[in-house]
């Protein structure tokens, strides 16, 4: 067992009662190293108390199992595989034991064939559709990963690869060893052009059979992918646990599968990814299932690039003046005017929020700071905190009821990777926008995985960095991110701005040093 050791999560729970409790039975409660965020952008400051107090109020108790969990929230009054234990593991510095509960509902209703359930609600447990988008096999891992948890793992390790042989079993039935769609929720794109005239839901809520309609299955790029980036994690368990064996295994496959879905269900001339449908044609409906696959790091550098100048980045398609709309903006079934619970068109906070996996990945960190201050500035001018955007206008769909979990970690998450600090991996990323309105007289805390306390103040024209009280750097002047060891030991310096910038950097023991940084661009320090 070789993960790092941290503080380790209470047991796992146990399906005791199949009687929810309200927000007030679950005693929501913040851990005491819960993250602080003090600013004097009184509008700002609001926006984020207000996310804090609706993720608070969707800390819920569901059927059967005994922990609280954090629910979708708005409608949806229950938590969901494809996006549940991600939001969760957003979230777990403010609640640990949620993050780990909305792991462990899925791990503990799962069927003693593999299958887990698609979501638990509080009319039922779903089993009619697999509906996976970010893998739980992935989020699982990071969790136990960062807080030493080796029961997590251990748990985690044997529930994921009983779903994985179970979608072998059921969802290859063409043989291509793709995962294959059998309705509208299995992607979770409900309303959209992608699955018009398919049935939402599996016959007989059973996901092992579909209707039989001479288009289905699909073999599906996303689904594909979130087995994919599932193997890739189910080979850092295996390392992790000592199974250098099964690890190779995972690897290969995952590696085969990537092979797959690019020579399968790429169009090179279109430049995007297609279900193919059984009769071997391309549903041609250029929708967010490209940020899927790209989230799951299937493309490599090359192709992420063709990707980002033609689909992503391109302002007639997902790059709209609030990205990223569920359909490109100009595909001819962009459905307008957009309604309620739409995957026709409208820019999802699903997406938004799952876009941190995989902006700085491909190296697109300064786009991705203009894309989270547009997302900010929507959510700042409607406090109700529902699901989805017009991707033109930032004006939330009024029909969509309020109280949306997604919606309120992105302002949580995108604040803090505007002008604060996030781990990746052992590394502490340091985000300084002295400029930035959200930056005006900053005062921030956290903890980091390894216990220790990171503390940010901003104050004139640059920000002051702290780990456990000792000073890391001061950056003045521009907008830079300081990449650190775990301790505190400055590594690299990024651009994240869209524009270069000049920054003045103040080291303890060293020169002062002015840099000139580009976008995106990576300088490595010397210490």
């Amino acid at each position: 067992m070789t993960i790092s050791t941290g503080a380790v999560a209470s047991a796992t729970v146990l399906g005791v009662d199949a009687t929810p409790l309200s927000a007030s039975q679950a005693s929501p409660r913040l851990d005491h190293r819960a993250p602080k965020f003090a600013i004097a952008n009184a509008r700002w400051q609001a926006a984020y108390d207000k996310a804090l107090s609706v993720l608070a109020g969707n800390v819920q108790v569901m059927p059967y199992i005994d922990g609280p969990v954090l629910i979708e929230g708005s409608v949806y009054q229950g938590i969901w595989m494809e996006c549940g234990p991600h939001e969760a593991l957003v979230y777990r510095k403010f609640r640990p034991d949620v993050a780990r509960n909305s792991h462990t509902t899925f791990f503990d209703l799962q069927r003693a064939d593999g299958q887990l359930p698609a979501n638990n609600k509080r009319t039922e447990t779903g089993f009619g559709q697999i509906q996976m988008v970010v893998p739980i096999a992935a989020t699982a891992w990071e969790l136990a990963r960062s807080t030493g948890d080796e029961e997590l793992l251990a748990t985690a390790y044997k529930a994921c690869a009983a779903w994985d042989a179970w979608l072998r079993q059921y969802r290859d039935t063409r043989g291509t060893g793709l995962v294959e769609g059998f309705c509208t929720y299995d992607t979770g794109h409900d309303n959209s052009p992608r699955w018009a005239g398919m049935p939402n839901q599996c016959p007989n809520k059973n996901a092992r059979t579909h209707h039989p309609i001479a288009s289905l299955p699909r073999l599906c790029p996303d689904l594909s992918a979130s087995t994919f980036g599932a193997r890739r994690a189910l080979a850092e368990m295996a390392t992790s646990l000592g199974k250098s064996a099964d690890a190779d295994r995972w690897l290969t496959e995952a590696e085969t599968l990537r092979s797959t879905i690019i020579s399968t269900l790429y169009d090179p001339v279109d430049a995007t990814f297609y279900d193919r449908d059984a009769q071997d044609r391309f549903v041609r409906v250029n929708c967010d299932l490209l940020s899927r696959v790209i989230g799951e790091h299937v493309p490599d550098q090359a192709l992420f690039e063709t990707l980002w100048e033609r689909q992503i980045h391109n302002p007639k398609k997902f790059w709209a003046a609030f990205p990223l709309p569920s359909v490109a903006l100009d595909d001819p079934t962009f459905v307008r005017p957009i309604p309620n619970n739409s995957w026709g068109g409208a820019a999802q906070a699903l997406t938004a929020l799952r876009a941190c996996r995989w902006f700085d990945h491909y190296g697109r960190t300064a786009e991705f700071g203009t894309m989270m201050s547009k997302w900010c500035e929507a959510i700042q001018r409607d406090l109700s905190i529902r699901t989805q955007v017009d991707p033109l206008t930032g004006a939330f769909t009024q029909e969509d009821a309020p109280g949306y979990s997604p919606t309120a970690l992105v302002m949580i998450e995108y604040s803090w990777r505007l002008v604060g600090v996030h781990e990746e991996r052992d590394t502490i990323c340091w985000n300084v926008r002295p400029s930035h309105p959200a930056a005006r007289e900053a005062r921030l805390e956290t903890y980091s995985d390894a216990g220790l306390r990171l503390n940010m103040r901003y104050r004139l024209g640059g920000a002051e960095l702290e780990i456990a009280g000792k000073p890391v750097a001061r950056i003045q002047g521009g907008s830079a991110r300081l990449v650190t060891t775990s301790t505190g030991i400055p590594l690299e310096l990024l651009g994240i701005e869209e524009n270069p910038q000049t920054i003045e950097l103040s080291i303890p023991g060293l020169p002062r040093r002015t840099i000139r940084l580009k976008p995106n661009h990576r300088i490595r320090i010397g210490v």
